[in-house]
């Protein structure tokens, strides 16, 4: 278990503690403190290295959608995984998504329209009565073949997730937006593990009218 998910036990433990004092289950004054937890840089990709990795799947059309999907909605593999040709609303460019983690649905996940359109002959490829986006299983091998050829030996699928959220930021889109599309029940989630800030707050001080003033 991480730190940062024990902490989330230790706050759903003090809440409830919280609530046995009031009929006297349990002595007030009562407290569980929280481990304290290293910050680690967030891995991302850049731009760049996103267009590198996409561009050496051509023959793995079904990694390269999977990939797609990662950067672009943020959802984890396993939720990628899940989804049903059903799911997907062509006139709308949307998914019905459902995280598993947290067993719960969003019903209408935006997906950018370059996306959607890959999806209709990838659809066409599949066998008959096939209900399942992509029924065959992740493969190890593939992936790892795939990161590192791009350059990226320690990269692992959940970063493109990692991916997402920092590529939003960079963009100025606020934590509140990028919470929900992550599916996150608290920001500090957002911002301390899965956004790496640096590029955001350097292009944020790039704004700057520093020639002006010299």
């Amino acid at each position: 278990m991480g730190k940062n998910t024990l902490n989330k036990d230790v706050r759903n433990a003090s809440a409830f503690l919280n609530w046995a004092v009031k009929p006297r289950y349990v002595a007030s004054g009562l407290e569980i403190k929280k481990v304290k937890v290293s910050q680690k840089p967030v891995i991302s990709l850049s731009p760049e290295q996103v267009q590198k990795i996409i561009r050496l799947v051509p023959k793995y059309p079904a990694m390269r959608l999977k990939i797609l999907l990662a950067v672009t909605t943020g959802l984890r593999r396993g939720d990628i995984e899940a989804i049903r040709i059903g799911d997907i609303h062509f006139d709308r460019n949307t998914i019905t998504t459902r995280n598993r983690k947290a067993e719960k649905a969003m019903s209408e996940r935006p997906i950018p329209e370059q996306v959607a359109t890959q999806l209709p002959n990838y659809i066409a490829a599949l066998p008959d009565g096939e209900e399942l986006l992509f029924a065959d299983g992740f493969s190890p091998k593939k992936w790892e073949k795939i990161h590192r050829k791009a350059g990226l030996p320690d990269l692992k699928f959940h970063d493109l997730r990692k991916t997402f959220a920092s590529l939003l930021a960079q963009r100025g889109v606020s934590t509140a937006v990028t919470q929900r599309l992550l599916e996150h029940s608290i920001p500090h989630l957002t911002n301390q593990v899965y956004t790496n800030v640096d590029p955001a707050l350097r292009q944020a001080v790039n704004l700057l009218p520093v020639g002006e003033w010299l």
